[in-house]
Parts: structure tokens; C-alpha cells; sequence
């Protein structure tokens, strides 16, 4: 069940209509029960009539942030539906004091121990918000693509390897690359764009998964499977640089940008 509310005190009326939404940036907030929790997500149309492609972002560790509604913005501001989403409630580790939280008590869980629930809370959460995601108007439903940060990012590639077919690129910003997540590289069959800092390191929220050398590794797997692949590479940034760097910011979501352009072209 999903509940869409225009995010204006003023008006809380949903435009339903192409002239409605044409002449501005309408943020909404949508809210989508799973078996776990209540997902909130802002979703940020495009000026003009569509229909539109879709990048969902989902945020790492450190939890929901003002700061994926600001790259929903720009995305929006390229003719992409930025979504970003709430997908698990709290927040922890050294990434916080780079991010602006926002908090929804009510979402899905942080399963934080190992084993397989932890996947399978993240896997149903993104798979119900992209059920709901693909009935709203103006939506491109075969041009969706997963951008996640850190944690997010891991769960991305997991999905794109669990759920073939369902999103049509994913973006991997500080993803941690264990030895099982490259193993299985081959799997994925969606363009992929890896943006990392060469400096990763878990004094700033990072983790011995998330080192430079374990991106690189991920990304020559895929390159040896004959997989689409992008890679940039942030000489000496951290793990958050994105969140405390203005020109990193801006680069990052040029990079983005182009790159969707480029995989929803195809």
C-alpha cells in the first residue's frame, strides 16, 4: 500500500494531471508499507510532461540524510525522477557527522547482524518501493536505476544480482567488495558505475571492505566478465567525501547524470 502526499503545508492535493506538474519541481513524499517497517521516500519530478526515467537512492549506514534529497534535486533538474528513500530507520557508525539525518522511526529495521534476513529485509524493501514507484504517472517503468551509498550500495548490487531484469543500471558510490560480492560480479547483467575515493578508510564510516584496492578488484572481475563498466576514482578522498565536498558533490552527480544518460540510451 502506498500513501503520496504533496509535500507543501498549503496544499496537500496531488496533481494528477500533466498540466499540473509542468511548470515546476514538485517534491512529494510517498510512504510504502512492507512486512518490516514503512518506507518514506521523497520523490522529486522534472519540470515538463514526461514520462521520465527513475534513479531511487538509497543511503548507507550513517542513515536518511537531507543531503540524498539534494541529489534527488539535481537529478530532477536532468530530466530524471530522483527518489530518495528511507529504506531502514537509525543511523550509525563515523559517517554521521557528515549528513543532515532525518528521521522516521516507523521505517524497516537496521539488520545490522550477519546472515540471510538482513538481505532479505533489504531485497523486499526495494522490490515493494519499486512495485509502487512503477504505478505513479509519468514514470518511465523499463528506465530505473539504484544509486546507494556505502550500505546502500551493497544492497543495490545485491538486488541487481537477486532481481534480474528490474532495474535497468546501478550506481555504487563507497561500496564495500568482499571476496563473495566480486565472486559474483559475473552475475550482473545491468550497466554499472563504481564511484570511489582512493583514501576510503573506516575512520570517516568506511570499512576494510570498502578499500581502494577491493574497488579495483571489483571492477577488473567485471571488466575480465565483459560487463558494462564505468569507473571514477577520487584521488585521496575518504569514504563521505560526497557529503563534505562541494566540487566532489557537483562532479559526482555530473558523473551520474552522464552516465544514466548513457545506460538508459541503450
Amino acid at each position: 500500500m502506498t500513501t503520496l502526499l504533496y509535500f507543501q503545508q498549503a496544499n496537500t492535493q496531488i496533481p494528477n494531471t500533466t498540466a499540473d506538474r509542468s511548470n515546476q519541481d514538485s517534491l512529494y513524499w510517498i510512504t510504502v508499507k512492507t512486512d518490516s517497517g514503512v518506507i518514506h521516500a521523497a520523490v522529486i519530478f522534472p519540470k515538463g510532461s514526461g514520462p521520465f526515467p527513475v534513479v531511487i537512492l538509497l543511503h548507507g549506514t550513517h542513515g536518511f540524510a537531507q543531503e540524498y534529497i539534494n541529489i534527488a534535486r539535481r537529478l530532477a533538474d536532468s530530466g530524471i525522477v530522483g527518489i530518495a528513500a528511507c529504506w531502514f530507520a537509525g543511523r550509525k557508525g563515523a559517517g554521521e557527522r557528515f549528513i543532515t539525518p532525518i528521521n522516521f522511526d516507523d521505517a524497516p529495521p537496521l539488520v545490522d547482524a550477519p546472515g540471510l534476513d538482513r538481505f532479505r529485509v533489504a531485497r523486499y524493501s526495494i522490490d515493494t518501493l519499486l512495485f509502487e514507484i512503477r504505478k505513479l504517472a509519468q514514470i518511465e517503468k523499463n528506465r530505473v536505476a539504484l544509486f546507494g551509498h556505502s550500505r546502500g550500495g551493497g544492497a543495490a548490487l545485491d538486488y541487481a544480482v537477486t532481481h534480474p531484469d528490474k532495474v535497468q543500471a546501478i550506481v555504487l558510490n563507497s561500496a564495500g567488495y568482499p571476496s563473495e560480492v566480486i565472486q559474483r560480479s559475473t552475475a550482473l547483467d545491468v550497466p554499472i558505475l563504481i564511484i570511489h575515493g582512493t583514501a576510503d578508510n573506516p575512520e570517516d564510516g568506511g570499512s576494510l571492505f570498502t578499500n581502494i584496492a577491493m574497488a579495483r578488484q571489483f571492477e577488473a572481475a567485471l571488466r575480465a566478465a565483459k560487463k558494462d563498466v564505468e569507473a571514477k576514482y577520487y584521488e585521496g578522498s575518504g569514504h563521505n567525501e560526497l557529503f563534505r565536498n562541494s566540487t566532489q558533490f557537483n562532479d559526482t552527480v555530473k558523473q551520474i547524470i552522464q552516465f544514466l544518460q548513457k545506460s538508459f540510451a541503450k
